[in-house]
């Protein structure tokens, strides 16, 4: 992948760095490296999508948001989007294989799982997994079917529609590590959650565990007991975004996964998703996904 590659912008907001980057698969919301070497000094990057990075051989180290972190063979790196990584080295024997997802489908893979990726990222701040042998073994056989999937001449119509499910098996897996992982570090260490940690979560949880997210910021406010400004700077403190941009994502997958994966009719997603009618429910699509709700429905099929 060269500098000019816009596969490289996707992942990264830094056209200066020069690497000899491997790509398996991508598309507009997924990409694949099968491992990278670096041709220059390696100078502050900017994560742009979700990555998680499983290290096969060697070590990296570097700062993320200025917070020292190392990873090494058969530890498993996750990292959320707008990320600094900045005075990053790879050892000469460093191989890894990542995936970079966007959130939307990140979104998508996890649903009501979200909260765990968001708990161990921006709560308690967990980038690096060491990997038990049963996660190894696992995540080994996982990339070598996901491999045979993409490198597969049977080109037919549901060849990404099985990649995507393929990688949403892993992901949710990958939130049962997570979630072991959070249990042995809560054992380990005196809970000392603040307040606004608790609220963050319960957000959250609350949002994806919710049927009709298409309400104000007040709405969860109200329920969480504080005030929507509130609510706000503490998702804006947590994870770079505002409350109405996380209800916004979710409002936008629970859209795509009813008009995609379900033979409801138009009129019926309006009513479950709480909008008032079909005519403010098509300017709401037509807003953020550039089409009409038939169009996405048409589009995906045809896919």
């Amino acid at each position: 992948m060269s500098n000019d590659d816009p596969r490289l912008s996707q992942i990264a907001d830094n056209p200066s760095v020069e690497a000899d980057v491997q790509v398996g698969y991508s598309d507009e919301d997924i990409i694949l490296i099968d491992n990278v070497r670096l041709l220059t000094d390696a100078v502050p990057t900017r994560l742009n999508m979700n990555a998680v990075v499983f290290c096969t051989k060697g070590k990296a180290q570097g700062d993320m948001n200025g917070q020292p972190i190392r990873l090494s063979e058969n530890e498993l790196l996750i990292s959320p989007p707008n990320v600094l990584i900045s005075d990053f080295m790879l050892s000469p024997d460093f191989e890894m294989k990542a995936i970079f997802v966007s959130n939307r489908m990140l979104q998508r893979f996890l649903r009501e799982k979200i909260s765990i990726w968001t708990d161990m990222l921006y709560i308690h701040k967990l980038h690096v997994i060491t990997l038990r042998a049963v996660d190894i073994e696992f995540l080994i056989r996982f990339y070598e079917l996901l491999v045979m999937v993409i490198n597969s001449d049977l080109e037919h119509l549901y060849k990404t529609d099985v990649i995507h499910s393929l990688l949403r098996s892993g992901f949710l897996a990958l939130c049962g590590v997570q979630k072991t992982t959070l249990l042995t570090h809560n054992s380990a260490v005196p809970s000392q959650k603040h307040h606004s940690d608790r609220l963050f979560q319960r957000f959250i949880e609350l949002l994806g565990s919710t049927t009709i997210k298409h309400r104000p910021v007040e709405s969860y406010a109200n329920e969480l007991c504080v005030t929507p400004k509130y609510l706000s700077t503490i998702c804006k403190k947590y994870s770079g975004k505002t409350a109405n941009a996380w209800i916004t994502e979710h409002v936008m997958e629970d859209i795509r996964y009813f008009l995609v994966s379900t033979d409801l009719s138009i009129k019926e997603i309006c009513v479950r998703l709480g909008f008032p009618n079909t005519s403010f429910f098509g300017k709401y699509v037509k807003e953020h996904f550039g089409i009409t709700p038939s169009q996405l429905r048409m589009t995906s099929l045809e896919r």
